[in-house]
């Protein structure tokens, strides 16, 4: 690889702005806000507002709104529906 073109690949925190949730991840990302994990070193924090812990997918919240088939909504319209 070139030298002095690609940018600084480090270690950082994620933050879960909403629950508090962190993990540790490779990013480009720079911050001036630090915090020191469990494993006693000390990473830049990076603030999100959805991660895995928040996101309504990945959490069981999702609300799916009921999609009905062509053919039931055929029968509905014109009561063939016993």
């Amino acid at each position: 690889m070139k030298q002095g073109i690609h940018p600084d690949y480090h270690k950082v925190v994620f933050l879960d702005s909403a629950t508090g949730y962190k993990f540790i991840a490779g990013s480009t990302k720079k911050s001036s806000e630090t915090i020191t994990m469990d494993d006693g070193n000390e990473y830049p924090v990076v603030r999100v507002e959805v991660t895995s812990d928040s996101h309504p997918f990945y959490t069981g919240k999702q609300k799916f709104a009921k999609a009905d088939g062509r053919v039931d909504r055929f029968n509905k319209k014109y009561g063939l529906n016993k």
